[in-house]
């Protein structure tokens, strides 16, 4: 039986919620029994995709769907070039990080060139963001000698014992440690004009002195750049040096988590850090690196790395495999020979101003925000109040999915549009996703008015 905390989800398969045909309802047993009862699936009537081709999902009837939330695949579905890569290294060679290799080498080199402006100086690689967060605090409890960690209040930051720990987004069938700190994210849009550097600041210096007073010295604060699960929240630039500021004095660490921001998806530089002008002492990275091919990392100072490199052999058998590097290293060149980051600033700028017009024609949409090509839709019941609509957003996404687009849902009131395409996506795709929303909003907005009817 699936747990009663799916009901929250505006984008899961509910058994008995929705009728599936039969064939889906047949693989979908069959999943439960060989798979176990801890996976989900999206939507109210899932999908069966058998292909992928750049930003497209192709079901097994042959239908397209355009992926608009899958930035695993950054680059697009079965890129060429990373194909290409992986299929010329594996013919090669497969073998791990205790031989000498030059791919890993010039990844590496790549990869601190993205970040001239800091003192990162080395790469350590892992298989999955996951990993590269939980090894990142490994690394910070040894360079601080303490074990708090402060996060805001719907962050996701992996699956790990330890970090699963300081992902408050799990939910609370997954307690948070005593050595975590939760602060407010800092949502703009809710703030009611306030200094939201400095109340973040404020928060973040209250969670330091909390911790302190129990006695529990801190060891970092950790942030994804773009405040990804806790609704999208990429403004104004700037705000994040206060808090990082703060940290740093108490003897703590930054972190900037770049699973899900980095890699040119703001449209402004590769990584989202970059547009506070802070210094992170680790920079986690994950999801877009090897466009599906399983290949995570870090970026961290000599100082930052010096205690742990003493006292802790690193090896993990398939981190920094000859094959995943060569698919991370082909992402990167891509970026930089189709000027991708560009691109993703100019289609997101698109698809932000005519989400943004819709606000016009739709009371629902309370406000719209985004960086390249990373926008979320803020759907409220009520502009005063900027009450959650949280059952319009699941109206939405599954709407969307029927007309063939497929996006998700994040923030604590589950009422945030997730748009995050692939870093390929054209002008031509962002009309369609804008057109696609207006009907769904259109559609989900009336079947709301009709169900108000009947209760009234």
């Amino acid at each position: 039986m699936k747990s009663t905390t799916d009901l929250n989800m505006v984008n899961a398969y509910i058994p008995g919620l929705a009728d599936v045909e039969p064939a889906t309802a047949e693989m979908i047993q069959r999943r439960d029994k060989l798979l176990g009862p801890a996976y989900r699936l999206m939507y109210e009537h899932p999908l069966h995709i058998v292909r992928g081709e750049g930003v497209w999902l192709i079901d097994s009837e042959g239908r397209r769907y355009l992926d608009i939330y899958n930035n695993v695949t950054s680059l697009g579905h079965c890129h060429p070039a990373v194909s290409e890569a992986i299929c010329k290294q594996v013919q090669t060679l497969a073998t791990n990080t205790r031989y000498l290799h030059d791919t890993i080498l010039e990844l590496a080199e790549r990869l601190l060139a993205t970040v001239p402006e800091t003192e990162l100086a080395h790469l350590m690689l892992t298989c999955t963001g996951s990993e590269a967060n939980d090894l990142a605090y490994r690394i910070a409890k040894i360079r601080t000698g303490g074990t708090g960690i402060i996060v805001t209040e719907t962050a996701y930051h992996g699956i790990t014992d330890a970090v699963s720990l300081f992902s408050p987004s799990l939910g609370t069938a997954v307690d948070l440690g005593p050595h975590v700190r939760m602060v407010p994210a800092p949502r703009q849009y809710h703030a009611d004009g306030a200094d939201l550097g400095d109340r973040f600041t404020r928060d973040v210096e209250a969670a330091i002195a909390d911790l302190q007073r129990h006695g529990i010295k801190p060891a970092a604060l950790i942030v994804d750049s773009l405040f990804t699960s806790d609704g999208i929240l990429p403004g104004p630039t700037g705000f994040l040096k206060g808090a990082v500021d703060a940290i740093k004095r108490s003897g703590g660490l930054f972190i900037a988590d770049e699973v899900q921001p980095g890699f040119g998806r703001t449209g402004e530089h590769m990584w989202g850090f970059q547009r506070h002008g802070v210094i992170p002492d680790i920079v986690t990275m994950g999801k877009p690196m090897g466009n599906g091919q399983p290949i995570a990392g870090l970026l961290a100072t000599t100082d930052v790395l010096e205690e742990f490199g003493q006292r802790s052999r690193y090896f993990n058998t398939f981190a920094g495999n000859t094959v995943s590097c060569a698919a991370a290293l082909a992402v990167l060149k891509t970026i930089e020979k189709d000027d991708l980051i560009a691109h993703a600033r100019e289609v997101g700028k698109r698809l932000l101003d005519g989400i943004s017009a819709l606000g016009d024609r739709h009371q629902a949409i309370g406000n719209v925000r985004g960086a390249g090509l990373f926008v979320g839709v803020e759907l409220v019941s009520d502009r005063q109040s900027r009450t959650p609509d949280r059952w319009l957003t699941s109206q939405v996404v599954n709407r969307m999915r029927q007309k063939g687009i497929l996006l998700s849902a994040c923030a604590m009131g589950h009422n945030v549009l997730k748009i995050r395409p692939p870093l390929v996506l054209t002008r031509e795709h962002a009309g369609m996703i804008i057109s696609a929303i207006d009907e769904a909003l259109k559609d989900a907005t009336a079947a709301k008015d009709v169900q108000s009817n009947k209760r009234s």
